[in-house]
């Protein structure tokens, strides 16, 4: 009994690092900037300012920062789903309604996989406490 518990919490937990591993979060190097202005996320991307704020106005979750002079502040995160929505748009060849479905979506998937890891873990605990007492 004691070895069909392992072997199944072994199953949970290697479920549990696959549903965890999700895009990968946006990790700031040392000495790193931690805003930029709308010109250098522009330049970075090789577009106009125009078009980072066009990009603004169809995606609800690009919204950064502004400071007191109403002069926008972009994270690295903000960076990130940046780069994201322009791959989206202009290699996969999604159209704006079509990449705003698929962010969604995923962040749907993002909040299910949450609630399957809650149980996941909540079951785990469940059979450490049958194989504690068996042994």
């Amino acid at each position: 009994m004691v070895h069909y518990i392992n072997k199944l919490m072994g199953k949970i937990t290697r479920k549990l690092a696959f549903v965890q591993a999700g895009p990968e979060v946006c990790q700031m190097e040392p000495g790193e900037k931690l805003y930029y202005s709308i010109t250098e996320v522009a330049t970075l991307f090789g577009i106009n300012t125009s078009k980072v704020r066009f990009y603004e106005s169809k995606f609800e979750s690009l919204q950064p920062k502004k400071n007191g002079a109403s002069k926008r502040q972009y994270t690295r995160a903000d960076i990130d789903h940046l780069r994201e929505i322009l791959d989206l748009t202009q290699n996969q060849g999604y159209t704006l309604p079509g990449a705003r479905e698929y962010l969604n979506t995923r962040a749907n998937r993002q909040r299910e996989n949450a609630r399957y890891i809650a149980k996941l873990q909540h079951i785990k605990a469940f059979l450490e406490q049958i194989r504690d007492g068996l042994e």
